[in-house]
């Protein structure tokens, strides 16, 4: 089953977005494996991201080997703060026929 992550970044920038995309996404501008949409933008107090991975564990590996060990070392122009994050099954998905 799909798997959704909300990450709002309080007080966040696209500046800071895009070092940190820069920092964990692939360099080609293609998703990182198990990633199977993402969307991102500004929001009343700050920056929210939304992705949806395979599963959760699939979310959960990215986040473990990938996303974690770079924002705790810290990413040059990234964000300062951790969000707050909310996370969900997804039990429904709709996609348009042009983007089925």
């Amino acid at each position: 089953m799909s798997y959704g992550v909300v990450h709002q970044f309080k007080g966040g920038t696209k500046d800071q977005y895009e070092a940190s995309i820069g920092a964990v996404h692939p360099a080609d501008g293609s998703l990182p494996a198990g990633q199977v949409f993402h969307a991102a933008g500004p929001s009343e107090d700050g920056w929210t991201i939304v992705a949806v991975h395979e599963s959760k564990e699939s979310w959960e590996s990215f986040r473990d080997s990938i996303l974690m060990p770079h924002m705790q070392e810290g990413i040059a122009g990234g964000f300062a703060e951790p969000p707050v994050e909310t996370v969900f099954e997804v039990v429904n998905e709709v996609r348009s026929p042009a983007h089925a």
